[in-house]
């Protein structure tokens, strides 16, 4: 398993999919989505958790989840304007991962999925 301890910045984003490059453009993809909600709904600066692993079943899911410490902002999958500039991050990720979900805590969150 891959664990990374990173603020939640614009620069970041492509940091972290230098970070992960020996994994699948999907992988990469929604590590990043997950962390770009983080930026954009909790606060830019905000320390994050990222973790990645390759799960133990015949099936070869990697399972990527991202933590931040505010249980609050929960994701939502909106539908986004066709003239929107913003909001297809959770869209795209549904469509990538075959799960995913929120674990909410009282002291934070993880937003994970699996590819």
């Amino acid at each position: 398993m891959l664990e990374l301890r990173l603020l939640a910045t614009p620069k970041a984003a492509p940091e972290l999919r230098r970070m992960l490059r020996e994994h699948s453009d999907d992988v990469r993809l929604c590590a990043t989505e997950l962390l770009t909600n983080i930026i954009d709904h909790v606060g830019e600066g905000t320390p994050v958790t990222v973790r990645v692993a390759g799960t133990a079943a015949a099936d070869g899911r990697t399972r990527i989840e991202v933590s931040d410490p505010d249980p609050r902002a929960l994701p939502v999958l909106l539908r986004a304007a066709e003239s929107a500039e913003s909001g297809r991050g959770l869209a795209l990720l549904d469509a990538l991962a075959e799960r995913w979900g929120v674990v909410q805590g009282a002291d934070g969150k993880t937003v994970w999925c699996e590819v």
